[in-house]
C-alpha cells in the first residue's frame, strides 16, 4: 500500500525540491540514524525515473575532473544532475575526508546541481552502505542524472554494477597494467570504458589493448547485446567536443537508451532491489543476531568447548523470528 506523505513531513519537503530537508535526511541516512526510515518509505514510491551512472576506476585516473566535465555538459542540454561521491573514510572521524567544499565548486551556485560526499566507511567496493538510500532520495527529488563516484580500489570496483544502470570504467593512459591484470573483472562491470587524460602519452596503446580485449572476451560481458566502446576524454583543454565529453555523454545516453529498448532496464533495476533488500535484511538480521547470541545457552557451551560454532550458528539461526525489520 502507498502512503502519501504528510503535508509538513520531511519527505513531501523533499518532494517539494527543497535541498536542506534534503541534506538532512542525507545527513541522517549516512549516520544510519532509525528516523530516516519512515521518510525513504514515503519516498519509494516516487523512484524510477533517473539515469544512475555509476563513475569507477583507480585512484589518480582524474574521476572526480571527469565528473565535473560530465556536470557541465549534461546542464548544457538541459538536464538536472545529482552526484553522490564517495570518500576515503577518516580514520578518526569515520567521515569524509574530502568533502563536498572542496569538489566540483563551479557548481555550487547552480540550483540544478546537488553534490554530497559521503564516506565509504572501510567498505572494499569503493562504496558507502548509505549509497541506495541517497540515490533514493535523488531519484524522488526528479534529478533526471544521478552520478555515483566511486573511492575505486581495484577488483572492488564490481560493487558499482549494484547501484547504477549504467558504469563507466575509467582508466588513464598509463593503465596497461591494470588493464592485463583486471581483464575479467573490467569486462563484467564496464558498459563504457572512458580513457582519462587521454592528451598524455600511451592513450593510443591503452585505447588499443581495452578494444581488443572486448572483442576477445565477448563471452565475459555484461550484456553481450552492448558492444562496450571506448571513449577519449580530456577535462584540461578544449571545448567538449573536443575534449570528448560530449561523446562520452552520447555514450552514456545511447547506453541508457539500449537498456530501454530491451529487458535490460528491468532486469538491471530488479537486481539494483534484490541487493539493497539484502541488504537491509542482512543489516536487521546483524544486528539481531548478534543480540540473541550473547543471551544464547549454548554460546557458555561454546566457550568451554563442549560444542562447536556450527551447531551454534544452526541454533541461532532458529531463533530468528518475523518481526519487521
Amino acid at each position: 500500500m502507498t502512503h502519501a506523505p504528510s503535508l509538513h513531513s520531511r519527505a513531501q519537503r523533499v518532494l517539494a525540491g527543497e535541498t536542506i530537508a534534503a541534506a538532512r535526511l542525507i545527513r541522517d541516512v549516512d549516520d544510519r540514524r532509525e528516523a530516516a526510515r519512515a521518510d525513504l518509505r514515503e519516498l519509494f514510491p516516487h523512484v524510477g525515473k533517473a539515469h544512475i551512472i555509476g563513475v569507477t576506476g583507480s585512484p589518480g585516473v582524474g574521476k572526480s575532473s571527469l565528473v565535473d566535465a560530465l556536470i557541465t555538459e549534461w546542464r548544457a542540454r538541459g538536464k538536472t544532475v545529482a552526484v553522490v561521491a564517495v570518500d576515503p573514510s577518516s580514520p578518526f572521524t569515520g567521515g569524509a575526508i574530502l568533502g563536498d567544499r572542496i569538489r566540483m565548486q563551479t557548481h555550487s551556485l547552480d540550483p540544478g546541481v546537488f553534490i554530497r560526499s559521503v564516506a565509504s566507511r572501510g567498505f572494499l567496493g569503493g562504496l558507502s552502505p548509505s549509497i541506495d538510500e541517497i540515490v533514493l532520495v535523488f531519484d524522488a527529488m526528479g534529478f533526471d542524472v544521478i552520478l555515483v563516484e566511486t573511492v575505486g580500489v581495484g577488483q572492488g570496483e564490481v560493487d558499482i554494477i549494484r547501484s547504477s544502470h549504467t558504469t563507466l570504467v575509467v582508466l588513464s593512459p598509463n593503465s596497461g597494467d591494470d588493464v592485463q591484470g583486471l581483464k575479467a573483472g573490467l569486462l563484467e562491470v564496464a558498459d563504457i570504458f572512458v580513457v582519462n587524460k587521454a592528451d598524455l602519452p600511451g592513450a593510443d596503446r591503452t585505447r588499443t589493448m581495452l578494444k581488443r580485449m572486448v572483442n576477445l572476451g565477448q563471452g565475459a560481458l555484461r550484456d553481450p547485446g552492448w558492444a562496450i566502446p571506448t571513449r577519449s576524454t580530456s577535462t584540461t583543454q578544449g571545448t567538449p567536443e573536443e575534449r570528448g565529453i560530449a561523446a562520452l555523454v552520447d555514450a552514456c545516453v545511447e547506453h541508457r537508451d539500449h537498456l530501454r529498448g530491451g529487458p535490460g532496464l528491468a532486469e538491471r533495476n530488479a537486481s539494483r532491489l534484490r541487493s539493497y533488500v539484502l541488504r537491509l535484511a542482512g543489516e536487521g538480521l546483524a544486528g539481531r543476531l548478534e543480540k540473541a547470541l550473547l543471551a544464547h545457552p549454548d554460546l557458555a557451551e561454546l566457550e568451554r568447548g563442549e560444542t562447536d560454532p556450527y551447531a551454534v550458528a544452526n541454533a541461532l539461526i532458529g531463533t530468528v523470528t518475523h518481526e519487521d525489520l
